[in-house]
């Protein structure tokens, strides 16, 4: 049985579209799934990236897409009243229940479904009572999970989510699931040496700040 490690931040709608078309990606395959919440503005600060949206044509393109994406899979998805929005809360009550898939699609849908605000207090304190978490979110072992979760994906190179781990391999985005599968399935590009070759170093303009 193969392990897949799947990592998220809740504010990445790409993340919420992911996880629902997970199972249809993997069906047939015998695999087991390790949801790893991480912080996504902790990657974008180590790799020296802006998140989507902070560039304001890059966010209605983005959010366009999604919407696009959501219909065409047929998956239920409303953007949430603020966004972009800090994802803390929900990704240390993550680590606090224990990320299995039932605790990550409840912190989607409350995130993705309603159009509402993810960090309502309201809302917020009525979500930890229906997962029940075993520790406190705010417990200081809580909040270190979640920071060294997330300095160990980057430590492996992940730099945005979602992304898929499997046998040391990363594949990154919505659109890399199929890609996944067919690693999953022998798909025979992956058994030479495409896959290194494609991504070798290449010489090539380096952009300077001036």
């Amino acid at each position: 049985m193969k392990s897949i490690t799947f990592y998220f931040d809740v504010i990445s709608p790409y993340a919420a579209l992911a996880f629902e078309r997970l199972p249809e990606a993997l069906e047939g395959l015998n695999v087991v799934v390790d949801y790893r919440p991480i912080l996504f503005a902790g990657l974008l600060k180590a790799w020296g990236q802006k998140g989507p949206a902070e560039m304001e044509p890059k966010r209605q393109w983005t959010f366009r897409q999604v919407a696009w994406s959501a219909h065409r899979l047929g998956i239920e998805l409303q953007t949430p009243a603020e966004h972009p929005f800090n994802p803390l809360a929900l990704q240390r009550l993550a680590w606090a229940c224990g990320p299995n898939r039932r605790v990550v699609e409840k912190l989607f849908h409350h995130v993705w479904h309603g159009g509402l605000d993810a960090n309502h207090p309201g809302r917020l304190e009525r979500l930890q009572q229906e997962l029940a978490p075993a520790c406190d979110p705010a417990d200081d072992e809580v909040k270190q999970t979640l920071r060294q979760a997330t300095e160990d994906a980057i430590a492996r190179g992940v730099f945005g989510v979602p992304t898929l781990e499997v046998d040391g391999r990363l594949f990154w985005g919505l659109d890399s699931l199929d890609m996944a599968a067919a690693y999953l399935r022998g798909d025979s590009w992956f058994r030479g040496d495409a896959w290194d070759e494609a991504g070798r170093p290449r010489a090539g303009v380096v952009r300077r700040e001036r």
